[in-house]
């Protein structure tokens, strides 16, 4: 069973990416907090990795931190909740962000989720409200800062290019990109953040 994974990455999209590890390429998926913070193609990385055994397949998902990896196999003990929608819910807030709506009960919050409705927010909210409290959410699920602002040009290309990618229009998503890079600080200009805003300024 692949616990963590060193190597070199090869090539990455915002939802998986490839190692090479001594000559063998693992693909594994990733939610958008992790692809924030990978590096340049052909430099190291290291990931930590939850592998899924299926009948068909052996599935990798890969993480940036230890708290993203714990996070994601507690949502997988939740009924109804599979691999691809936990990464979702990594991908739409900030770790910090969905244990505080937990906490709190925020139904509205965890509906924005993609893939996530009211029944299953309120699963989530019902199964998870013991175990992500909200101490718990600024202690045990804590990810490490990233190392300085993004590049602005940069962060705002890849944003844009996965909202396209997600079916939004150009011109909607250069309205929406402007406004945020306006509106927030200049440390909070990564693609991933632009991102996360920009799905919920567009899904309104």
């Amino acid at each position: 069973m692949i616990a963590r994974l060193t190597g070199n990455l090869v090539e990455k999209t915002f939802n998986t990416c490839v190692v090479d590890a001594n000559g063998v390429g693992y693909e594994v998926n990733i939610p958008l907090s992790t692809f924030d913070k990978l590096p340049l193609d052909n430099e190291k990385v290291t990931l930590f990795i939850y592998t899924q055994v299926r009948e068909d397949a052996i599935v990798l998902f890969g993480f940036f931190s230890a708290a993203e990896k714990d996070l994601f196999k507690l949502l997988l003990n939740v009924n109804g909740i599979g691999g691809k929608l936990a990464l979702s819910v990594l991908s739409a807030m900030p770790i910090d962000n969905f244990c505080n709506a937990i906490a709190h009960s925020d139904l509205k919050t965890l509906s924005r989720i993609s893939g996530i409705g009211k029944k299953t927010a309120e699963r989530l909210i019902l199964e998870l409200k013991d175990k992500l409290s909200a101490g718990t959410a600024a202690s045990v699920f804590t990810i490490p800062a990233a190392g300085g602002a993004a590049n602005p040009n940069n962060a705002a290309t890849d944003a844009a290019m996965a909202l396209e990618q997600l079916g939004f229009k150009r011109d909607a998503i250069d309205k929406i990109i402007k406004l945020l890079l306006a509106e927030l600080p200049q440390a909070e200009h990564t693609s991933e953040i632009l991102l996360r805003q920009a799905i919920i300024k567009l899904n309104f």
